[in-house]
């Protein structure tokens, strides 16, 4: 996919953050839009910002850990578009916890949200961009899907599941000689709202503090984060790293294999001792 001019564009958690970012994005190049959040309000305000660029948007409530609830969310943007051409797997939650002491059901509610999601998403528009003939699917991960840190013990689960469906997703298409790119994102900080948002932060804390914090230390802002994401695209990429961040993690188990682990503690330890100096919670 070289073009985005008339491609139909599927996009979750399209509300705010990267996924309003790539809707903008495409809209500013032409593609028509079908976009989905669990916040009506906010995914109809990025329809309406998509509009005024000229482009056609749709925009629909949509919890994407509710499997049935995807299907038919396809089955409604068949009717209103006819086709699908790329679809962005995008919506996902954070969360902070150590295994011994996260609660059952927080660890299944980002399960649900950043692995099946992604899953639902990819099957319930599969048929439809494989005879698209030109199609693409992009299922985003973390940089936390390429290594393991304390505390994010639930959010790697998730995060490396994507990255072993979407890889093995791509090689399926190839071997059964389908016109269908598919691409793995490993997003390093960005600028959103997903750690003030994070289950597992401490009693009380000020989400609006942490948002802030957030936004002083994260090195993307989500519209670069969209324009490497959609350039991955076009250049059928296995594999979309965002941030300097994003790089010098894929590279430490890269360059040490499991023993960038040895590594990775006392660098967190130290990461916790200079953010609490700072006033940031992680």
């Amino acid at each position: 996919m070289k073009d985005f001019t008339d491609k139909v564009a599927v996009i979750t958690g399209a509300g705010s953050g990267i996924g309003r970012a790539l809707a903008l994005e495409l809209a500013g190049r032409g593609a028509l839009l079908a976009l989905s959040d669990i916040d009506a309000d906010t995914v109809a305000d990025t329809a309406v910002r998509c509009g005024k660029l000229g482009a056609t948007a749709v925009s629909s409530a949509l919890d994407v850990a509710d499997r049935a609830a995807v299907y038919a969310h396809a089955e409604v943007v068949r009717g209103e578009f006819g086709r699908v051409n790329l679809v962005i797997n995008n919506a996902g939650v954070s969360m902070s916890g150590d295994v011994a002491t996260m609660m059952w059901e927080d660890f299944e509610w980002l399960m649900n949200i950043d692995f099946w999601g992604v899953a639902h998403g990819t099957k319930a528009f599969l048929p439809d961009v494989i005879a698209s003939g030109d199609g693409h699917i992009v299922n985003i991960s973390s940089a936390f899907g390429l290594i393991a840190v304390p505390s994010r013990s639930a959010y790697s689960s998730a995060k490396f599941a994507v990255r072993g469906f979407t890889e093995a997703l791509r090689q399926e298409m190839r071997l059964a000689g389908h016109p269908v790119g598919v691409t793995c994102v490993h997003p390093g900080g960005v600028k959103t709202d997903i750690a003030a948002n994070a289950r597992g932060l401490p009693e009380g804390v000020d989400r609006e503090r942490v948002r802030r914090n957030w936004h002083r230390v994260a090195m993307t802002r989500p519209e670069a984060a969209a324009r490497v994401i959609l350039r991955g695209v076009q250049r059928n990429r296995p594999r979309v790293l965002i941030g300097a961040d994003a790089r010098g993690w894929e590279a430490l188990p890269r360059l040490l294999g499991p023993r960038y682990q040895d590594l990775a503690v006392p660098l967190y330890r130290l990461g916790r001792r200079a953010a609490a100096r700072r006033g940031i919670t992680f």
